[in-house]
């Protein structure tokens, strides 16, 4: 088994664990700012992962999307995506109920996003304040190492690249409007009563059918023009003096 691709493994199910239990977090601090305090009381305001591990999504899927590919199953490849425990939220505790659902629902996304931007920000330092920074920010954007550079740089590099593109993957799944995704509570809080009860009844096996098969296809769609966009500006980014 290659090392260096156990590595990388490790530090896509640690980052995945970290950014699932910021994404929860985001929750449940929301919902606690406008009003609901459910999940505070059940100690969801957390980045302690133990809070949010859901056995299939932030566990075994993950696992085997991470690892699986080292010992040659490819069948969830390249699905850098889990989802936690969900974060339990009473609307009739929120003032301004639609509004606040949906303001607390899209915190988890925006934590992701906010990853993102701290995590560029990081990779933009290095690539302007190191010597060949630019080139080992490039080439670890390729999934490519550079020979002879400390390993503690390297280390934040290949973290911050793949921070980036987890954070990403993560974004763009939960705005998927499948139960029991984000997406879907936002796209529920505004479908009329009639559709709300069809919607409802989504089967979960569907859903979750749904979300590995139509959120691999949905995510190399979306992933691909945004992390180049990111690239292109790290490639061609100058200092401000």
């Amino acid at each position: 088994m290659d090392s260096g691709a156990l590595i990388v493994a490790v530090f896509e199910f640690v980052l995945l664990l970290f950014s699932l239990s910021v994404h929860e977090c985001a929750h449940a601090w929301t919902a606690s700012r406008l009003g609901d305090n459910t999940a505070r009381e059940l100690g969801r305001v957390t980045l302690n992962p133990l809070e949010h591990i859901d056995a299939i999504g932030t566990l075994l899927f993950p696992a085997i999307a991470i690892f699986g590919p080292l010992f040659g199953l490819n069948i969830f490849r390249g699905m850098l995506i889990g989802w936690a425990k969900p974060t339990p939220v009473l609307t009739r505790n929120f003032n301004r109920i639609v509004r606040d659902d949906n303001l607390t629902t899209f915190a988890g996304p925006a934590s992701n996003l906010l990853l993102v931007f701290i995590a560029f920000l990081v990779l933009a330092f290095i690539s302007l304040a190191i010597p060949d920074g630019r080139v080992l920010v490039l080439y670890s954007f390729q999934g490519s190492l550079v020979q002879g550079v400390p390993s503690g740089l390297q280390a934040a590099v290949l973290l911050c690249t793949l921070a980036i593109l987890i954070n990403l993957s993560l974004f763009f799944f939960n705005l998927l409007p499948i139960p029991p995704l984000d997406g879907s509570r936002l796209l529920r809080n505004s479908l009329p009563y009639n559709a709300v009860q069809v919607y409802d009844r989504i089967p979960f096996w569907v859903s979750y059918l749904l979300m590995i098969f139509v959120g691999r296809y949905v995510l190399m769609a979306l992933l691909s023009p945004s992390l180049a966009l990111i690239f292109w500006v790290l490639e061609h980014i100058k200092p401000m003096v």
